[in-house]
């Protein structure tokens, strides 16, 4: 993957945010620290891994070649995360940190080898994959926990419908 292809993929995954976001906004603010499905994570906690985790944190590893998530303060942040307005800040704000990190990667971020706490070097180019396959897995779970406390989750594929900074580009 070179620049072309990444801005062409992140375009794309910023148009499945805004559905992210507004599953987000969708879902009932009493059942944020609930467990609808025991042994999983709570909506709050799945909140706070993905938009933190996932978005932000790999955006920003790949951009300074090493990921490092703040994966110790996912509890901390859930625990936070006690109404609607600090979720959808907190959404935003991870999504805002992460689209200023995908704006400074070039091609050689995305050949150079980036390190994890997981284990595991790849390129740049590959966290992307890994990014994407990891957000749509956990927006799916939280789709399902919307319907199971009651919450319709926006569809999937109804992206004129986002707020106008992820709608499609005309």
């Amino acid at each position: 993957m070179n620049k072309q292809g990444m801005d062409q993929m992140w375009d794309q995954f910023r148009q499945r945010y805004g559905i992210y976001v507004r599953l987000v906004e969708a879902f009932p603010e009493p059942q944020y620290h609930t467990h609808p499905v025991p042994g999983i994570r709570t909506f709050a906690e799945q909140v706070a891994h993905t938009s933190g985790t996932l978005v932000r944190d790999i955006a920003r590893g790949i951009a300074k070649g090493s990921i490092t998530p703040e994966e110790g303060d996912e509890p901390k942040t859930a625990a936070a995360l006690t109404n609607k307005a600090a979720m959808m800040a907190f959404v935003k704000q991870s999504w805002d940190q992460a689209n200023a990190a995908v704006a400074t990667i070039g091609d050689a971020q995305l050949s150079a080898m980036v390190t994890t706490p997981w284990h595991m070097t790849f390129p740049g180019f590959v966290g992307f994959g890994i990014m994407s396959d990891e957000f749509l897995h956990h927006r799916g779970q939280l789709a399902v926990y919307a319907r199971l406390c009651g919450a319709e989750p926006p569809f999937i594929w109804g992206f004129g419908d986002n707020a106008p900074e992820f709608r499609p580009k005309t």
